[in-house]
Parts: C-alpha cells; sequence; structure tokens
C-alpha cells in the first residue's frame, strides 16, 4: 500500500472528478427534513462517574426514523457558562464505550459528546444502539442495504450526526455557534459529512476520513472496511452497478466540496485502509462547490512513515492547538 498511490507532490494536486448523482442535494434534504419532524432530545441523565473533575451526561437522541440514538455527554466539573462543543463520531466498529474512555476534549475544557455508532459495536468497543433497519445486503455494517441508497445504513448513520449536533446544540450551558465536529477514519469520514449538511459548524477535524472517493478506495484497499464491500461484490457480481450508485450518495468529496466551516486533515501516506489519495481528494476539494471568492481554511498534516494510526499524540496535539485558535477566531467574530 505504501507505493500504490502517487507521490506525496502528485496527492496534494490530486482532485477527481467524483460521480455525484443529479438529486444529491434533494436525497439528503428530504433525509434531514424527515428527521427534523421529531424532538431532537429524548432522555438526558446524569451519569454517575469516578471522575471528580468533569460532569457526565447519558443522552438518548433521535436519529433517523426517530431511532434512539444513545452518547455521553461530559463537561467539565461545576463550569455552568456556555461552553464551545465538539461532537466526535467513533471508528468502524466501535460504540461510545463508557465515558471515561474518551477525555482529551473535555478535559481540554470543552463540552463533549460522543455519538454512538448504530449496529456497529462489538468489533473494537463497546456499544448499545441497535440498527434495526434490516434490508438486503452483506453480512457487514459497510454492506447493509448497499443495493439502494435509500436502505443504506450510511444514510442513517449521517443522519444520526447532523443529529447529534442539533442533540448537542439543544442542551444547557452550550455556545451554539462554536460547535466543531471531529473523527479519525469513519469518524473522520462522519464529519466530513456533517461538514457538507450543516453550514453554520465552527470547525472540522477529520483523521485518516474513511467514504472519500469511494469509487477508487474500493478498488485500492483490500482491508475492511473497504474490503467488505470488495468482498461483497466477489460474490455478488451482478450488482456492481447497484452498489456504485449507492456509494455515490455517500462519497465525502461530494459533502466537502459544500463545505463552509475552517477544516483539519491529517493523513499517513502508508494507510492500506483508508488510501491517501482519497483523503486527499476531499481535503484538495473542500469547499469547491460554495462559489465563495476565498474557500474556507483549512489545513493538512501528513505523516509519511504512518498508517492508518496517523500521527495519533503528535496529531492530537497540532489539533488541540488549531481548535483552540479557530474557535478564538470564531468568538471574536461574533
Amino acid at each position: 500500500m505504501p507505493h500504490s498511490d502517487p507521490a506525496l507532490d502528485e496527492l496534494e494536486r490530486y482532485a477527481p472528478t467524483v460521480a455525484e448523482p443529479e438529486d444529491f442535494d434533494q436525497f439528503w434534504r428530504g433525509t434531514l427534513a424527515e428527521a427534523a419532524t421529531r424532538a431532537v432530545l429524548v432522555d438526558v441523565r446524569p451519569e454517575p462517574t469516578d471522575l471528580r473533575l468533569l460532569d457526565s451526561w447519558d443522552i438518548t437522541f433521535a436519529g433517523f426514523g426517530g431511532d434512539p440514538v444513545r452518547a455521553w455527554y461530559t463537561r467539565p466539573a461545576g463550569v455552568r457558562g456556555p461552553l464551545p462543543a465538539l461532537v466526535e463520531y467513533a471508528g468502524y466498529g466501535r460504540g461510545r464505550g463508557l465515558p471515561h474512555e474518551r477525555l482529551t476534549w473535555p478535559v481540554a475544557g470543552y463540552a463533549h459528546l460522543l455519538m454512538d455508532n448504530r449496529g456497529q459495536a462489538g468489533q473494537h468497543g463497546a456499544g448499545d444502539t441497535a440498527d434495526p433497519h434490516g434490508k438486503p445486503g452483506g453480512p457487514w455494517p459497510a454492506t447493509w442495504g448497499i443495493l439502494d441508497p435509500h436502505d443504506y445504513h450510511y444514510r442513517r448513520l449521517i443522519t444520526d450526526a447532523v443529529r447529534a449536533v442539533e442533540a448537542v446544540r439543544a442542551l444547557p450551558g452550550i455556545d451554539a455557534g462554536r460547535v466543531a465536529v471531529v473523527g479519525n477514519s469513519q469518524g473522520g469520514g462522519l464529519a466530513l459529512a456533517v461538514a457538507g449538511l450543516v453550514d453554520d459548524l465552527a470547525a472540522v477535524l477529520a483523521t485518516a476520513p474513511f467514504l472519500c472517493d469511494v469509487q477508487r478506495a474500493i478498488t485500492l484497499s483490500d482491508v475492511s472496511p473497504y474490503g467488505e464491500i470488495g468482498r461483497y461484490l466477489a460474490v455478488h457480481r451482478e450488482a456492481e452497478g447497484a452498489v456504485r450508485r449507492t456509494l455515490s450518495y455517500v462519497d465525502g468529496v461530494t459533502f466537502v466540496r459544500r463545505a463552509t466551516a475552517p477544516a483539519h486533515f491529517g493523513i499517513g501516506l502508508r494507510d492500506n485502509v483508508c488510501p491517501p489519495s482519497t483523503g486527499f481528494a476531499a481535503y484538495n476539494q473542500y469547499g469547491a462547490a460554495t462559489g465563495r471568492a476565498v474557500p474556507p481554511q483549512r489545513e493538512m498534516h501528513v505523516y509519511p512513515f504512518n498508517g492508518h494510526e496517523g500521527g495519533e499524540a503528535v496529531h492530537v496535539r497540532r489539533q488541540l492547538r488549531w481548535l483552540a485558535a479557530t474557535l478564538a477566531g470564531a468568538a471574536g467574530q461574533d
């Protein structure tokens, strides 16, 4: 995989034409409008923990189809004033786990909402959100309902991700004008999708993003999650046209062309899970369809000798510094 993609100087110019369905905007407007007919917050209850410096709540919000989606909401203890908020999306096969597992952002002083992945928990982490919409497709989340964009698992998961932003804004003590989204791998792909669907985010942080330049990715990577799609097509050879059509409705490149928020990217050049070129395809076209004379602020951090793990703690430190500066600028514009 380190040699399957172009050299870095070519990646920095890589901006493929990604197939965009004619009804892409209509499809997502209709999907989100249906979700918005329901009140977003279903249940908010304090979660006892042994973390004396943080307060946590067990949140349930209404996601796609009104389905209950679980999340942990955590913030610095005793801070009542409005805080900037970060909505975090977990990686493929992971759930929300326990409230003390992801503490970087609340310890840094942010309100933090960690969304559970519907139906995915058990491979790499615990979760408790079901995906009750069984549709034709393969045995893995990446292939559930993959024969039709209306049935696809990622239509539901992306809708949940948008609703998570709405949920955190509905909570008390949130600065609704300074809400950012963050994620790695699948979480990064969800963050980029939300960036194209929610036009008033304060910032977007995506590392090794999944679901970008998908038509290329399924030909490059034979490991999960893309490899699951390839293995499905290896058995269901006649389904390729339908599968490629469905994937065109969830491609991060198409979403980010519509994005307006400042963005921070990270990519490892030896990534064989989410090939580097696919992340660069999104980065290089970020904000391209907004019609703005000046594109949104964005920056990329590259780790030449790292794979899907990227820059790990070094990258998180860069994220922390960038986000603090970006949100301070957003506050100055209020």
